[in-house]
């Protein structure tokens, strides 16, 4: 709860002004509605008398409060920077129009500069997130079992040869080649930091991943090749069992997740994943301390490389391994993402260590 933040009426002006002062420096729970937002999120003002101040979300999750689907508490902090906020706010608008950089200048931006803007804050350009958005589009047309010219042009795609371009380099193959009624199937599932694309079987679930990754193509072809040639696009009730257990994660009511997984990889990298799951919500470790513990002490950067290799996010939660300077080092999800991971991560520590304490005073 709040410890260096201003009186909390300063912060219940700031949430009635909706003001931007306090943007990742403070949100509120309302205990109304066990959500919390940031200070300037547009719903409804609360009553202050049914306001609490935090921090950060890992203590407004601790606290028992969910973020909200509104403001979107967990994004990241991007939106501090005026020009990141408005073409967030019109793609939030208009998320299938066919952006191009003469939609940009005709906002009044120069496209070369909301392009650093981007690449900076979220590790792709405004244009490549506005296609993965229309992409994403195509495959849940591909899904219903329409053509692939149907998909095409539903995603504003004029050309087809522009179209199974852009296609094939987020998905690893052109979507004529995904199979209907596949035995594999790739669906997105949508989280508070972020879209995901997933590809599950009826029994285990095989990619977990932010469509910015950049070996992800890589990823579904192996899988294509793996399952020769059956997947296609679609959901198994696996599909929405991981939907939901992402959902009580991000709530703060999953410390750990229980789903069927089928691991690809060497036995080496099976073993370190594995590893990876022994790490207790809220805790950390290096590479270093990640070797020691397989029992593999001079193998850090094996241990690193197999770390990068993980294809099931969060569920195997290669994000709980940082440098061991303590600096976050790479995640192929963004490091905005690796920090609210492990900031919200913090809940359950903290959670943790209340029961514990409970118990040893009982």
């Amino acid at each position: 709860m709040m410890l260096s933040l201003p009186d909390p009426d300063v912060l219940y002006n700031a949430l009635v002004a909706r003001s931007d002062a306090y943007e990742g420096r403070a949100y509120v729970g309302v205990t109304s509605t066990g959500i919390f937002c940031r200070l300037n999120c547009p719903a409804p003002n609360p009553k202050p008398e049914n306001c609490t101040f935090f921090e950060n979300p890992g203590d407004c999750i601790a606290g028992g409060f969910r973020p909200c689907k509104r403001c979107h508490p967990l994004a990241p902090v991007a939106r501090l920077d005026p020009l990141v906020d408005q073409m967030l706010k019109a793609f939030d608008a208009d998320p299938m129009r066919r952006w191009s950089e003469t939609c940009v200048a005709s906002m009044g931006f120069d496209p070369s500069t909301v392009r650093r803007a981007f690449k900076r804050h979220f590790g792709m350009t405004f244009l490549e997130m506005a296609r993965h958005r229309r992409l994403r589009h195509s495959a849940e047309v591909l899904a219903k079992g329409d053509k692939v010219i149907e998909a095409q042009l539903s995603a504003g795609f004029a050309s087809p040869s522009a179209f199974r371009t852009a296609f094939s380099k987020l998905m690893g193959r052109a979507p004529g080649e995904f199979a209907e009624n596949a035995l594999l199937r790739a669906s997105w599932i949508d989280t508070p930091i972020g879209a995901m694309v997933t590809i599950c079987d009826a029994v285990q679930v095989h990619l977990l991943e932010f469509p910015e990754r950049k070996g992800l193509a890589r990823e579904v072809q192996q899988l294509f090749q793996y399952s020769k040639g059956q997947l296609g696009f679609g959901r198994f009730a696996l599909t929405d069992r991981v939907h939901e257990q992402l959902t009580e994660f991000f709530e703060g009511r999953r410390p750990k997740f229980d789903l069927p997984l089928a691991l690809h990889g060497t036995d080496f990298s099976k073993t370190v994943w594995r590893a990876l799951q022994d790490i207790p919500a809220g805790q950390t470790r290096s590479y270093g301390q990640l070797a020691q513990e397989i029992a593999r002490p001079t193998a850090m950067r094996a241990v690193a490389r197999a770390n990068g290799a993980n294809q099931i996010a969060i569920v195997l939660p290669c994000h709980r391994v940082i440098g061991a300077d303590g600096t976050l080092t790479g995640y192929a999800g963004g490091l905005w993402r690796k920090q609210k991971l492990i900031e919200l991560e913090r809940a359950y520590a903290e959670a943790s260590s209340s029961l514990n304490a409970r118990l040893a005073s009982s």
